[in-house]
């Protein structure tokens, strides 16, 4: 299953300062539905994407090489996988470690399956 780092931040019911991650999101073999931290996202990876269980809006798209993910008015913590750490930092060139902008997280797995009954059920 083909997976990329991805920036994620949650939109819904925020600006541009919600909550935020870096980690590696995998893909649906049609590239619609995303998959990340236990959640199922609906959209293509580049910009607005659902959360399929409750609808929420999140924002989704690739690294920034300059390492400034976040909105230029947005603020707060980013949370990063610690699986994502070497290759963001090979990307950005910003360090992780003892960085107050980040805070180092383990990425929970995503029951793939589950979703896809959920969105499968008959109604």
């Amino acid at each position: 299953m083909k997976t990329e780092l991805k920036y994620i931040e949650l939109k819904t019911g925020f600006s541009d300062d919600g909550p935020a991650w870096i980690g590696y999101v995998s893909f649906s073999k049609t590239g619609k539905m995303l998959y990340f931290n236990g959640k199922a996202f609906h959209g293509n990876g580049h910009g607005n994407c659902y959360d399929v269980e409750n609808g929420e809006l999140y924002w989704i798209t690739g690294i920034k090489n300059n390492g400034d993910n976040r909105h230029p008015v947005g603020k707060g913590v980013i949370h990063i996988d610690e699986a994502a750490i070497e290759e963001y930092e090979l990307i950005t060139g910003v360090k992780i470690e003892n960085n107050k902008s980040y805070k180092i997280i383990t990425v929970q797995p995503t029951d793939k399956e589950c979703f896809h009954q959920l969105l499968n059920e008959k109604l």
